[in-house]
């Protein structure tokens, strides 16, 4: 177990929801909690990695920036599994496009990731492994995607660990038959899996990086929010079962 406050979180055991909203950028995790949120508690300002408490609709949810690559999720992700006894995260965050059916503003839930990293190795788990989201989870968000006639693609997406990638090694892992790709979902599902808790990733593709087309960035933030909407609602209808 991880002892709290860390170096990079100074809440305290109680202050973070067993939910996680988990954004990359520390403005947007402060947009969600104050849009959506109520009753909301800012938890965390070291580094200016916000981490907000509040209520969904009744049940306790937190919003915690994650930063950007796999270093910065691989830490805030293990310490809200191993110390502050977090049960759920949900990444919100945007990735570029691969698949030539996906259009800007779509949205990608990641059933499953790889990667170019060495993360795994350095943590005791087979290089080069697919890591997968977690099956219910997964299955919820699926449900709910079909019964609210939302649209989502579900399928395999590449974390990277570079972001000006060559044009060909784009293209090299799009012909792998991988969605999108992006810089954090690796650590997320591989540090939820050795501490045995619950993770998926859901993106917004803001742009496609081998034809170039992106969004603006108001365009961004506009997107960024129907995912949010159904990452919550997901952890509302979760919550209301448990108690029927």
């Amino acid at each position: 177990m991880i002892e709290v406050p860390t170096p990079h979180n100074e809440a305290k055991k109680g202050d973070i929801a067993k939910y996680v909203i988990m954004p990359g950028d520390p403005l947007r995790a402060k947009h969600i909690a104050e849009k959506y949120l109520t009753d909301v508690v800012c938890y965390n300002k070291v580094r200016n990695m916000f981490g907000f408490t509040g209520y969904y609709k009744g049940v306790k949810v937190s919003v915690q920036a994650s930063g950007m690559g796999i270093p910065s999720m691989g830490i805030y992700s293990k310490e809200l599994f191993e110390g502050y006894d977090v049960d759920v995260i949900i990444r919100v965050g945007t990735a570029g496009g691969l698949n030539d059916k996906l259009k800007l503003k779509d949205i990608v839930i990641a059933e499953s990731v790889k990667s170019n990293s060495n993360y795994l190795n350095a943590i005791g788990m087979k290089e080069n492994l697919e890591l997968k989201a977690d099956k219910k989870l997964l299955q919820e968000f699926k449900e709910y995607i079909k019964n609210k006639n939302k649209k989502a693609v579900f399928g395999k997406i590449f974390t990277n660990i570079l972001f000006y990638s060559s044009l060909q090694d784009l293209e090299e892992i799009k012909n792998q038959g991988f969605l999108a790709v992006e810089m954090e979902t690796l650590a997320l599902y591989a540090n939820a899996k050795l501490a045995n808790k619950k993770a998926l990733s859901i993106l917004t593709v803001s742009d496609k990086p081998i034809t170039k087309d992106a969004l603006t960035s108001f365009q961004r933030q506009e997107t960024v929010d129907e995912m949010v909407e159904i990452a919550l609602d997901v952890i509302l209808k979760n919550e209301v079962n448990k108690n029927v």
